[in-house]
């Protein structure tokens, strides 16, 4: 099976719908596979989209970070020990406080789940750049299978109408013959 390069299967195309319906795998068998393959693209795309959130969030607060981690790198570089630098932190989303910092060539960088290290401030910049280059291609990545989820969704309700409409038809010319049989055998 085709699948595309994070291993999201491809949705074949019904184009002959005598191919895939036959008395082994009637209509409503046919159907109801179309209808569950939908739903796994479905809650695929759900989660694609939960992922691009989180990255779209993470993203900025990355950039944020190792833009100040790169000033804090300039100002240890210039060896100035005695200058303080006078900054502003962000205590919650609202609330800010003011601070003296002496630049001592360490940052700590808090790395989630409760867990903060500290790091000369070249190698938080390395790491942050790292992270950040990670995560844009991980947001890359996810948009491109978004996109495809999306072609797969399209593709499997296509297929859903095809089949569903040459049921309607075939159902439609039953019953025409039947009311010619019958029409035959009243004369």
């Amino acid at each position: 099976m085709e699948t595309n390069p994070r291993g999201i299967p491809k949705a074949p195309f019904v184009e002959n719908v005598e191919d895939h319906v036959s008395e082994q795998e009637p209509v409503e068998i046919v159907l109801k596979k179309f209808q569950e393959a939908t739903a796994k693209y479905k809650f695929m795309e759900m989660n694609h989209l939960t992922r691009k959130r989180n990255l779209d969030s993470k993203i900025p607060e990355i950039s944020k970070t190792l833009e100040m981690v790169r000033f804090l790198e300039s100002e240890a570089a210039e060896g100035d020990d005695s200058k303080e630098i006078e900054t502003m932190y962000e205590l919650n989303d609202t609330l800010f406080a003011t601070a003296k910092v002496k630049p001592t060539g360490k940052v700590c960088l808090w790395l989630g789940a409760n867990v903060m290290l500290e790091y000369p401030v070249g190698e938080a910049a390395e790491l942050l750049a790292s992270k950040l280059s990670s995560a844009q291609k991980t947001l890359k990545n996810t948009e491109e299978d978004l996109a495809y989820l999306r072609d797969q969704i399209t593709t499997m309700e296509v297929n859903t109408a095809r089949v569903y409409n040459w049921d309607v038809k075939q159902r439609r010319i039953a019953r025409v013959k039947a009311e010619a049989a019958e029409a035959a055998g009243l004369d």
